[in-house]
């Protein structure tokens, strides 16, 4: 009789500890297009819709590298990244998982008009800006060089990479502290209308622009104890997803309006339709784009092997909601 006395307190326990578990849902997210489900999400409520009486707490980022050290801490439940940081911190022993894609390509390499600089080659010799080391940016710039013959400065080239959070590279170009950027939109497309070139579009990065840029992650410990959470925010992230697809006026509106509340700089209606012209906003994921994402973030230093991707990305609850 005390077993079962003590093993209903246990669940008793357990389904308490889980209940306060969900009371909320910590996402983070970036001012960016690639980030545009996440934005619109929020702006638009469709993730507190479906969350119901869990509520969401929105947790603002400009990198990667932000986005490892909040999951790392226990301070954020799930995150849009880039599929970069999110292997490297998997690899670290990071509890975190991709449960679904949110955007492709999305990213562009501008130069200042004044730098000297008209194509990939003519990069030798000058600075160039992406949002942080080990970013998806970070690493299409370094298999872009590569393919013309040049290299960072830190693999023995002459390319020198600068880190550079995305909302303030319009910033860095009219001061002159980068010569040129590869990174993601709208800011590439803000950069144009400030008089910047364009070398190489979103097309030209890599794979014909097919390839992922942003991802959804979860903590894999709260997708454990909150599975139905997970589900809710995973719907939410299709919905928005639709309405981006669906409308493209109400999805300029609510990023631009996101994108402001974030950081006082709102892209124009211009920016925002080049920006989202060159983003395919999408849950599905290019499995062999990421796996070869993975050698080249190897080759690049930023991590010692490639994970396992089977163990890395988890699609089937965000297949069965799609269908």
């Amino acid at each position: 009789m005390k077993r079962v006395v003590l093993s209903l307190l246990t669940l008793s326990l357990l389904a308490s500890a889980s209940a306060q578990q969900a009371r909320e849902l910590r996402l983070g997210v970036f001012p960016n297009v690639t980030h545009a489900a996440g934005l619109v999400g929020i702006q638009r409520g469709l993730f507190q819709k479906e969350l119901g009486n869990v509520k969401l707490v929105v947790k603002e980022f400009a990198n990667g590298s932000q986005i490892n050290e909040a999951f790392a801490a226990g301070a954020i439940d799930a995150a849009y990244v880039g599929p970069g940081p999110a292997m490297n911190a998997f690899m670290r022993g990071v509890p975190i998982q991709v449960y679904a894609g949110a955007a492709n390509a999305g990213a562009v390499l501008v130069a200042r008009k004044d730098s000297g600089v008209r194509n990939v080659k003519g990069l030798s010799g000058k600075k160039v800006a992406v949002p942080t080391r080990g970013s998806t940016q970070d690493i299409s710039l370094r298999h872009l060089l590569h393919e013309n013959g040049l290299k960072a400065t830190d693999e023995g080239g002459t390319v020198t990479v600068v880190p550079i959070d995305p909302a303030n590279m319009p910033a860095a170009f009219a001061s002159k502290q980068v010569d040129a950027a590869l990174v993601q939109e709208p800011w590439g497309a803000i950069m144009e209308t400030q008089g910047a070139r364009l070398i190489a579009n979103e097309k030209a990065i890599w794979e014909g622009g097919n390839y992922t840029t942003t991802v959804l992650v979860v903590n894999t410990k709260y997708a454990a104890a909150n599975p139905a959470v997970v589900s809710d925010l995973l719907q939410g992230h299709l919905n928005a997803i639709k309405f981006i697809n669906s409308s493209n006026a109400g999805a300029q509106k609510a990023i631009a309006d996101q994108i402001y509340a974030f950081t006082g700089k709102r892209p124009n209606a211009a920016e925002l339709f080049k920006a989202l012209a060159r983003t395919r906003v999408t849950w599905d994921i290019n499995l062999k784009t990421l796996a070869e994402y993975a050698v080249l973030n190897k080759e690049a230093g930023f991590a010692r092997d490639v994970p396992d991707l089977n163990k890395f990305v988890n699609l089937s609850v965000i297949r069965a909601l799609a269908k």
